[in-house]
């Protein structure tokens, strides 16, 4: 029995892990768990895949601790490396994550293909949205309020507990006891990965290291929990009452910060919305908006983008809106700027390119600000609205921690392309998409303070990278004297 994990990296509140293991358990087989690794993904560098594969190395252990073998299978092309690894293993039956992004799907197909001659099953999972996805809704949802009631009508059904870690424990003792733990595939060079991730072609965008807690954000499960709940700086309950202030990029504070610990599946939003709903008599407004983006709007997310295959492309906005952007795809621009000038935050507004070095260089950028800054790409791409849309996504996935994401698909096609959105007054170069200016932000918050802010978080950042480098220098050196 082999559980395929790819979108959730986590051993405890998997629903994906706990049926693979149900079903071992059942049939007496052995269960193991394999991960494919790629060397090459959707434009990921050193910051997005060091924080994956420090996840996987606390991974293995903790799965270690349960009885539970852990496999990388190594190769770029999953649908070949998992099937190769499924048939040395002896896999009766496997079970996979479910994605509705593109090249997840792509894989998943190949792997049932080639699983397909040998008789050997394969199950598909939800265990990253809490009403799975296909139950939510079969069709491509208007809007967040066409979604919700859908949603919220299941909740009572799925927003369940999980098997906690002596179940899990002690059904991996059982499959365990029906054959042992199987063919071992070698041990894993962890330290080898991740310096091959840092120092090779991901370099360009290297990790971040200097932020303070609660923004930062050391990767694996045991972290992501303690981001969550229980600590001085997590999340529950500790900075709860501060969520009504999330739209002010002035307090990152108010913002819960598990978005990345989501995005790779090494947290819950089960678990987050379980534990969320403790608190709801003491925070009951911020406890339903914050269970509002965390399931609502993410699970809407994820059903665009397994109902339409163009969820990165202009074909995939409305027609409103395609219609609408295609009439302005040539009006004159103020200002122009080239792709490279806008990575390198060359733009005449100090607002924007502050919320470009904050992505560039720390990771992140906050939610109100995303939105102005991929607006802006639409205004300022003198190409039309195509490139500008790619271009959001581009600087989005390379630089952004939980790049690659629905989320981050959807908060584009949001901002150029009017998704989830509706039509407004007609305007040069948005058309009827929703507009946003400086003058728009000035009322909202205080500009001046978020640059200051963003200027002395780089600017730390940047020391510390030197910092970093200096010491690893010194100590390369060192070991060079010595050899």
């Amino acid at each position: 029995m082999v559980y395929w994990m790819s979108r959730d990296q986590r051993a405890m509140d998997n629903w994906a892990l706990c049926h693979a293991l149900a079903v071992a358990r059942e049939h007496r087989r052995p269960f193991h768990v394999v991960f494919a690794l790629v060397p090459e993904f959707a434009n990921a560098g050193a910051r997005q895949y060091c924080f994956m594969l420090r996840g996987l190395r606390e991974l293995e252990s903790t799965l270690g601790d349960l009885g539970i073998p852990f496999h990388l299978a190594l190769g770029p092309d999953p649908g070949v490396a998992v099937p190769a690894v499924a048939e040395k293993l002896g896999c009766a039956m496997l079970v996979t994550d479910f994605s509705p992004l593109r090249v997840g799907r792509e894989w998943r197909d190949a792997v049932t293909t080639l699983l397909c001659p040998m008789d050997v099953p394969v199950a598909e999972v939800d265990a990253h949205n809490v009403v799975p996805t296909w139950e939510a809704s079969d069709k491509q949802e208007y809007a967040a309020r066409t979604i919700r009631r859908k949603i919220n009508g299941r909740l009572g059904e799925f927003l369940t507990d999980f098997p906690t870690r002596q179940d899990v424990r002690a059904a991996a003792s059982e499959a365990a006891g029906a054959g042992g733990s199987g063919a071992s595939i070698g041990r894993v060079d962890w330290d080898g990965l991740i310096a091959s991730a840092s120092d090779g072609a991901g370099a360009a965008v290297p990790e971040v290291v200097s932020l303070k807690p609660p923004r930062l954000r050391t990767p694996g499960e045991n972290a992501a929990f303690a981001a969550l709940v229980g600590g001085e700086v997590s999340f529950l309950p500790a900075r709860l009452a501060l969520y009504g202030s999330r739209n002010d990029p002035n307090v990152p504070d108010a913002l819960s910060g598990l978005s990345p610990y989501l995005h790779f599946g090494q947290l819950s939003a089960q678990r987050c919305a379980l534990e969320a709903s403790k608190h709801r008599e003491t925070h009951p407004d911020a406890v339903d908006s914050f269970l509002e983006e965390l399931v609502v709007r993410r699970e809407l997310a994820d059903n665009f983008c397994l109902h339409n295959p163009h969820y990165d492309s202009v074909l995939g906005a409305p027609g409103w809106a395609r219609e609408s952007l295609a009439l302005h795809a040539t009006d004159a621009r103020e200002f122009a700027y080239t792709l490279a000038e806008m990575e390198r935050s060359e733009t005449h507004d100090e607002l924007w390119n502050a919320a470009q070095k904050e992505l560039a260089h720390l990771g992140t950028m906050h939610g109100f600000m995303r939105m102005y800054w991929a607006k802006k790409i639409l205004e300022w791409t003198g190409e039309g609205p195509e490139e500008a849309l790619r271009r959001a996504i581009y600087l989005n996935d390379r630089y952004q921690l939980d790049g690659r994401d629905p989320n981050g698909y959807v908060g584009c096609m949001w901002a150029v392309c009017g998704v989830h959105d509706q039509g407004w007054k007609e305007r040069d170069v948005f058309g009827k998409v929703r507009y946003m200016n400086y003058a728009g932000c000035k009322r909202k918050f205080k500009i001046a303070e978020y640059v200051q802010r963003v200027e002395r978080e780089v600017a730390e950042e940047l020391a510390a990278r030197e910092a970093q480098a200096a010491r690893r220098e010194g100590r390369e050196g060192r070991e060079g004297s010595i050899a």
